[in-house]
């Protein structure tokens, strides 16, 4: 007879019934995306070519000539941390990733917390892709009709809030609809946002070789040097920067109950993910960088009065007026398709709190039909109307500097699943070399940049000047500070009002440090 320890499939039983803390199967749609249609859906999450548009400028603005040094090292951190959720993900494929991973690594509290972070931070993201799919809405309609009266109305707060609303209740319609109906449209829009990129670097490298613009550089390899950065705070900044462009990629991990072979290809599927937008980000700066240089001036990239919107600026110059409007399409499809996958890993890991007990009961309801936590999916929605409503109403500036504290988030709970890789497999990082590097040494490393970018954000932030400039009356207290340190903390009072209502999660019942294992005789 041979006992081997063999890890369950989502949903698996042993003996006829469910043994305490085993991971649960939770009535999502099994099967529903493969390889591929699992990394488009992280990729779409990602949304490149909206964090293009949006960071390009501002990152070249803090370091200068080394933005693409600066893509690659913000791409390290993200890459072994990949690292840590794949490895996981084969042992516990879980759609909790991130909570039911820290939970089993480090006990019910801090895996609350890390869902919590996991939740907060992409309810704003939903808030800010929503808020950009209607600007670009309207810009573009001005564009194609020619009367700049059109695109103004997105000036207007309530026209600009209603059709920021319809674009939020459509996007949770598609997502509600399963996971099928989601893979259907990320193909059309990921594949037009990756064609238009290709486009526009073919184009910039040709105005480049034809010195078309007075300010455009050489290509150099000093540019992928990140010691070449002036400061630390510079490189700091810009990696911050970056990092933010990344984050997404693990949507891939939070389908993997609906993924053909959960336990491997959601892994396989991030890594992949990963690399096209690595490769998107390189192409794409280094191309613009040779076109019109990074400097303060005219089509620099730098140009403080453009950074915050780069394609906007080089679309019709780089582009031409026809292909230029392309750019505002795929911008718009950008932020539009992510606004519809970052539904996923909000709505699952609440239904996979709620399965175990750690939220209300009736967000593990998952649609009969659809098999799609329904429940969740909608009051994510509701929550990010809401909040992007109301942050509008009483200030652009509060809705600014909390896109900025998202940056807090990322890195929070990002940590925490790298960390948690390690002290979950910390018996297994002896067996072999790969084991001590791809569940130990890489993820603890992961862990410590983000950790490390984490607390010189807290650091800086605290400075009324970081972000809008803002400060809260009386405190003297940078106002990202506040907000970033005010949604973990009010984490920490949602996590003892829960544990008051729903104890057994707290004492560890309902799913423990322990991973199930499946005893075979032979």
């Amino acid at each position: 007879m041979t006992q081997l320890d063999v890890r369950p499939e989502v949903g698996d039983t042993v003996s006829g019934s469910t043994p305490e803390g085993e991971i649960r199967g939770k009535g999502l749609g099994k099967g529903s995306v493969g390889l591929m249609g699992s990394a488009v859906i992280g990729i779409s999450t990602v949304a490149p070519v909206y964090c293009l548009t949006s960071t390009l400028g501002s990152t070249a603005g803090q370091v200068g000539v080394q933005m693409p040094a600066v893509f690659l090292a913000g791409f390290l951190p993200m890459l072994l941390v990949a690292f840590a959720y794949r490895e996981l993900n084969k042992a516990v494929p879980d759609c909790g990733t991130s909570f039911t991973w820290t939970v089993k690594a480090f006990g019910p509290r801090i895996g609350w917390m890390c869902g919590w972070g996991l939740v907060i931070a992409t309810i704003i993201v939903l808030s800010n892709l929503a808020g950009v799919a209607t600007s670009y809405f309207w810009l573009l309609a001005g564009e194609i009709t020619s009367d700049p009266s059109i695109a103004a109305l997105d000036g207007n707060k309530l026209v600009h809030i209603a059709t920021c609303l319809t674009l939020i209740a459509a996007a949770t319609a598609i997502s509600y609809r399963g996971m099928t109906a989601t893979k259907g449209v990320q193909y059309t829009l990921v594949g037009l946002q990756l064609a238009v990129l290709a486009i526009f670097v073919a184009m910039a490298v040709q105005k480049a070789s034809a010195g078309t613009f007075d300010t455009g550089l050489d290509f150099s390899w000093q540019w992928m040097n990140p010691f070449a950065v002036g400061s630390m705070a510079a490189f700091t900044a810009g990696l911050s920067l970056s990092i933010f462009m990344y984050w997404g990629w693990d949507t891939c991990l939070t389908a993997n109950e609906e993924t053909i072979g959960s336990a491997k290809t959601p892994g396989r599927a991030s890594l992949i993910a990963m690399v096209v937008l690595v490769g998107s980000y390189l192409a794409t700066g280094i191309a613009a960088q040779m076109a019109v240089g990074s400097g303060t001036a005219g089509l620099g990239l730098g140009n403080p009065e453009t950074s915050g919107n780069v394609f906007a600026a080089l679309a019709g110059p780089v582009m031409g007026p026809m292909l230029g409007i392309l750019l505002f399409v795929a911008v718009l499809a950008s932020a539009t398709a992510s606004l519809q996958t970052t539904f996923i890993p909000v709505a699952r890991t609440v239904l996979a709190m709620s399965t175990y007990e750690a939220l209300p009961a009736s967000y593990a309801k998952v649609h009969p039909k659809f098999k799609t936590p329904g429940r969740a999916t909608v009051m994510a929605g509701v929550a990010t109307g809401g909040f992007y409503t109301v942050m509008t109403l009483v200030s652009e500036n509060v809705l600014t500097d909390t896109i900025f504290a998202l940056g807090l988030m990322i890195c929070f709970y990002y940590s925490l699943t790298a960390f948690a890789c390690a002290w979950f497999f910390r018996g297994d990082l002896r067996k072999s070399t790969r084991d001590l590097f791809f569940k130990g040494v890489f993820p603890v490393l992961g862990g410590l940049l983000l950790a490390s970018v984490f607390f010189k954000t807290l650091h800086d932030a605290w400075d009324p000047a970081y972000g809008s400039g803002s400060t809260i009356p009386g405190l003297g207290v940078g106002s990202v500070f506040v907000i970033g340190v005010g949604l973990l903390a009010l984490g920490v009072v949602v996590m003892l009002v829960t544990e008051r209502r729903s104890p057994a999660f707290f004492r560890g019942e309902t799913l423990t440090k322990s991973t199930p294992a499946l005893v075979v005789e032979d």
